[in-house]
């Protein structure tokens, strides 16, 4: 299957970044959100990090500039589903939303294209019962800064073809990215490791143990992490990484029980950069950012 238009759904904080690198590696891509603003505030973002890419000498500006030129934006989900041959959500880590957008994936979509989660911890398998194809469902786990971190999780639920885990690890090479395959599970690889390491810290923050910078301080220059946990939650969204815990709680046990301290700082609407103060305070806010 020959990969020429990509569609990602939700512009927030990682759909901005999957077309980016959709967009670098060649693709036409439409960009896809309900709230007009979103789109206004992604293709500025984009446009950005396709600047300052060229002005720091990573891309060529003629490079920079046609990539900019094979984005597209549209309001309504259908009308990415019907040109695209692959697909990708980055909406909220809310299985409901999911479910929903992958039932309009399977109406809407062209018959062969392939349908991606951006999910950092839900079930594929869940989302692929929406479909008549579950053979095309897969999970493709980006990071943040998409631009920036080079690792995509492919996940494999149980009737994801090898086809199009093929088709997967040729998209994400072409993005400039490194790709891993798991077989699915709650969390996967990265984010059950994550969680673990960020639940601890809160613990040893909660107890009075040390400060919230050194213990950043020590997980950097002594176990050799580019970002400590605390840096890590307040990019990520401490609402995000609250929901992720709460999930691999219920379905894998209690050493995934979230620490009260995070739930504390998430009821007082402390979510990180995102919303100007988490565990450390900013002082500029940034748009909502999506899983």
């Amino acid at each position: 299957m020959e990969v020429k238009m990509i569609g990602v759904i939700g512009a927030g904080t990682m759909g901005r970044g999957i077309a980016y690198a959709a967009a670098l590696g060649g693709y036409r891509t439409i960009l896809e959100d309900v709230m007009p603003e979103m789109l206004t505030e992604a293709r500025r973002w984009i446009a950005q990090a396709f600047d300052e890419g060229a002005k720091r000498g990573k891309l060529a500006a003629e490079e920079a500039a046609a990539a900019l030129k094979r984005i597209s934006t549209v309001s309504a989900v259908e009308d990415a589903c019907r040109e695209c041959d692959f697909l990708i959500e980055a909406v909220p880590e809310e299985m409901e939303l999911k479910l929903e957008l992958y039932t309009l994936f399977d109406k809407f979509a062209k018959p062969n294209a392939v349908l991606a989660s951006n999910t950092s911890s839900l079930s594929i398998a869940e989302m692929a019962e929406m479909t008549f194809r579950p053979e095309l469902c897969v999970g493709m786990h980006f990071f943040n800064p998409v631009p920036k971190m080079r690792l995509i999780e492919i996940v494999r639920a149980p009737k994801t073809s090898d086809e199009t885990i093929a088709v997967c690890r040729e998209v994400g090479l072409r993005m400039g990215k490194e790709v891993v395959v798991v077989k699915e599970s709650p969390g996967f690889i990265t984010s059950r490791v994550n969680a673990l390491i960020g639940n601890e810290a809160f613990a040893m923050l909660e107890a009075g143990l040390a400060s919230a910078e050194d213990i950043d301080k020590a997980v950097k220059l002594g176990l050799n992490h580019p970002m400590g946990p605390f840096e890590m939650v307040d990019l990520v969204g401490l609402d995000v990484r609250l929901r992720i815990l709460e999930y691999l709680h219920e379905t894998l046990g209690e050493k995934y029980r979230p620490n009260n301290l995070l739930k504390k700082l998430v009821a007082e609407g402390r979510l990180g950069r995102k919303s100007g103060r988490g565990v450390y305070e900013y002082s500029t806010q940034e748009p909502s950012s999506g899983s």
